[in-house]
């Protein structure tokens, strides 16, 4: 057992070593500081990433709307600003420690929307390069595929995040595969993020407060996945008054219900959603068709306690599942479930901590009875995380970000149990598990009015436990040497240091020049033969045989913002580097398999493009163009010699044009239109007879294309006349306008010439989707 003791002569230990180490010595002038949260006033939900300036000086709330300045004594304009809110100024006199709250309006019209555009110009100010933010309601006005408002598929939709496919939530980003994301829901890992097989994401809408997607110069703060971090935060719940929201869809109905625990102090949230196309079914005379099952429902539920001004509970949990049957004849279900349980301390003006105790779990179980088969198939991922952040603000332009990460794991990949009335047979690897201890420092440093950076150092430690009988093997997959482990013994042990830097150089108050390096490790990896992330794809932990995944990439940048901020132009270009990734041996059986680390193969990849990313923030007319150039490879000395070829996720060119009008006070329109190059594949590049029989012959590895995507959408929403306290819109959607039949699949077969031929298997057309929206 390993036990971690913490007080504040250990906090206050680290506090001395971090200064020592990261920040320059102090001037003589005594300072003070200003800190606060920053709140709607409306609703008492946090604002994070509100922009807090006092003459020179400036900060960004934190994910808990918690900021703080340290300043010269003086008389100061206290300037606080957020898009979508009216800004605010407080005049203030600092001649000690001042703690306050603030609350910004709504803003209810154009204007004022424009004069608070100045908060966009972090992206010009921020060191932090390769990443995209979003609110609630750009997500909620991008048409998607049934109208189901979707924060997977608008992430997508930017640049660097290339779909995994035709109604897939599954996503790559700079050639990173779809384990190599970090998906965490209020700091909960979600290991498989989509419903009904990739057709909508396991994230509902109505909770959403921010969404954050970081693909380059990662914060030191995250670490586990190499490709991108995709931040989550919900909603608190309103503080201020009891109120409920929700939709009804043609295949699923929403609803969300929040108010005060006691006003102004604590409130909760409650959200579940659910698909009726079981119902339908109900009415099909078939009664094997009557007696079958498909939906998938989830629920969110978020607590919080504000005890006093340095206190603050939070509770918050996401429970999800996915039912698909036939009758008494097949079973499948899949789901996840998280909870996250965090204290929000104030120390002082300065010292910010939070730690959370954090549970997530995915599992998914396959039933077969029948005459011939009677089997179950079962895995599992669960994990217990101890996390500890602490935010220190030296001075006005010094931060530090430091803290700890404990993680105990548990994989079970995929056991199948035969239930034949004869005999009872169990066949699949044993569980494993690991603990991961991580530990960093990151310090924010404004040196200069023009030069910022960002630079920090993660160290993580993986160590492989018992009990278990683990296995090595040689290149041919055999066996050459066995032992046992007994309970929480270390087999194998790895560390990783991940070094992080960011730089901005301001050209000037529109435009900076940005660079990062950041070095990422990762021990989760899933076992996958597609390009989507099918539930049924088996994770598998790092191990004696199985190395953490290592990936190093670089980036510079140029940042443009013009008209007062209104639009918003970045091109970056990157370089990627990664180790010990992995693909199978032919003819590979991952499912069930106890020897699958037998049949797996260990290389190199490489990754590098160009991003372009133009924005509209502001006005009846805005949204965004994104345009990646990449390339994404891999090499493996037992795939075609070692030559470098095409990743699965390699596309050369993906485009997405989004864009959002309001035509008056009743109507708008959105739509958004997807281009991009097929995905890599490997074709058979002929054929030949062997006893009588047809076999295909296959050359290099992804040396072909599917064909090219491309999409159009088109949304309308109509918001009547309120009726005092009813409010609704009616969204109306077409998805795949000109009804383009992209392949989904491409199969190949002999026809009646006995010739071989290619044929295309595409799910949808156009499809129109309808649905109400309320908020009462």
């Amino acid at each position: 057992m390993i036990r971690i003791l913490f007080s504040r002569s250990i906090v206050r230990f680290l506090l001395v070593i971090a200064l020592f180490v990261f920040v320059p010595p102090a001037f003589a002038q005594e300072q003070h500081s200003i800190s606060g949260t920053i709140r709607d006033a409306e609703t008492g939900e946090t604002l994070i990433g509100a922009s807090v300036r006092a003459g020179e000086s400036a900060t960004v709330a934190n994910g808990y709307g918690f900021f703080s300045l340290t300043l010269d004594p003086g008389e100061y304009d206290l300037v606080i600003s957020f898009i979508g809110y009216e800004s605010k100024t407080e005049e203030i006199v600092l001649t000690e420690d001042t703690t306050f709250s603030i609350s910004l309006k709504s803003a209810t019209t154009l204007d004022a929307v424009e004069i608070n555009a100045n908060s966009i110009s972090k992206n010009i100010n921020s060191p932090i390069m390769g990443a995209n933010n979003f609110q609630v309601q750009d997500i909620l006005k991008v048409p998607v595929l049934f109208g189901e408002k979707d924060i997977l598929k608008t992430v997508q939709l930017l640049p660097g995040v290339i779909s995994g496919g035709e109604g897939n939530s599954g996503f790559f980003v700079r050639g990173g595969a779809v384990d190599q994301n970090l998906i965490i829901l209020d700091e909960a890992t979600v290991y498989n993020a989509s419903h009904l097989f990739g057709f909508f994401s396991t994230f509902n809408s109505d909770v959403i407060k921010e969404v954050t997607l970081y693909k380059g110069g990662m914060p030191a703060q995250y670490g586990g996945r190499l490709a991108s971090v995709l931040d989550i935060h919900m909603l608190d719940g309103n503080k201020k008054k009891f109120s409920a929201k929700g939709g009804l869809g043609l295949i699923a109905s929403r609803l969300a219900v929040e108010g005060p625990l006691k006003k102004d102090k604590g409130s909760f949230i409650i959200s579940g959603r659910r698909t009726y196309a079981d119902l339908f079914l109900k009415l099909s005379p078939d009664s094997t068709v009557n007696n079958s099952k498909l939906y998938f429902y989830d629920l969110n539920l978020k607590l919080n306690y504000q005890f006093n001004e340095r206190n603050t509970l939070y509770l918050s949990g996401y429970f999800g599942k996915d039912v698909l049957g036939y009758a008494d004849m097949f079973g499948f279900d899949w789901g996840n479930a998280t909870t996250t349980l965090r204290w929000n301390h104030v120390f002082n003006n300065r010292l910010f901590s939070n730690t959370s105790l954090i549970y997530g779990r995915f599992n998914y179980n396959v039933d077969v009875f029948d005459e011939d088969a009677n089997f179950n198939i079962a895995s599992l991922v669960d994990n217990f995380n101890l996390k500890q952040d602490f935010q220190y603000y030296a001075r006005d332009n010094h931060s530090l970000f430091f803290g700890f990460n404990v993680l105990n794991q548990k994989v079970s990949p995929a056991d199948f149990i035969s239930r034949d009335t004869t005999t009872l047979a169990s066949i699949g690897s044993e569980p494993r598990r690991g603990l991961e201890l991580d530990a960093y420092i990151s310090h924010d440093w404004k040196v200069s009015e023009r030069l910022s950076a960002i630079y920090g150092l993660r160290l993580s430690s993986f160590m492989a436990l018992g009990p278990g009988t683990f296995h090595r093997y040689d290149a041919d997959g055999d066996i050459i040497d066995t032992e046992y482990h007994d309970d929480a013994s270390v087999v194998r042990q790895y560390l990783a240091l991940e070094p992080r830097i960011s730089v901005n150089f301001k050209l000037n108050d529109q435009s900076s020049l940005k660079a990062s390096y950041n070095r990422n490790s990762q021990n989760l990896h899933l076992l996958s033969n597609s390009t989507a992330s099918l539930p049924t794809d088996v994770w598998v932990m790092t191990s004696q045989n199985i190395k953490p995944q290592l990936a190093g990439q670089g980036a510079v940048g140029y940042f443009r913002n013009f008209s007062d901020n209104q639009y918003e132009f970045s091109a970056e270009v990157y370089y990627k580097e990664v180790s010990n990734q992995i693909d199978f041996k032919t003819n590979a059986d991952i499912q069930a398999n106890p020897n699958v680390e037998a049949d797996l193969l260990y290389g190199d990849g490489r990754a590098y493009g160009l991003e372009l990313y133009l924005r509209k923030h502001t006005g009846r007319l805005n949204g965004w163009l994104s345009y990646t150039l990449s390339k994404s490879e891999r090499s493996f000395d037992d795939i075609d010699n070692g030559a470098w070829f095409n990743a699965r996720q390699d596309r050369t060119h993906d485009l997405s044009v989004v864009g959002m009008y309001e035509l008056n006070d009743r109507w708008s329109i959105s739509s958004t239109f997807v281009y991009s190059t097929g995905n890599a594949i490997t074709f058979p590049s002929g054929k030949y007879i062997a006893d009588g029989r047809p076999v295909w012959y296959y050359t290099e590895r992804n040396g072909y294309r599917m064909p090219d995507y491309h999409r159009l959408d088109i949304g309308f929403t109509y918001e009547p006349k309120s009726d005092g306290k009813l409010k609704s819109t009616w969204d109306f959607g077409l998805y795949n306008v000109y009804s383009r039949k992209n392949a989904y699949i491409i199969d190949f077969r002999e026809n009646e010439a006995n010739e071989t031929e290619a044929y295309k298997i595409a799910l949808f057309g156009m499809i129109p989707s309808v649905t109400w929206n309320f908020k009462f």
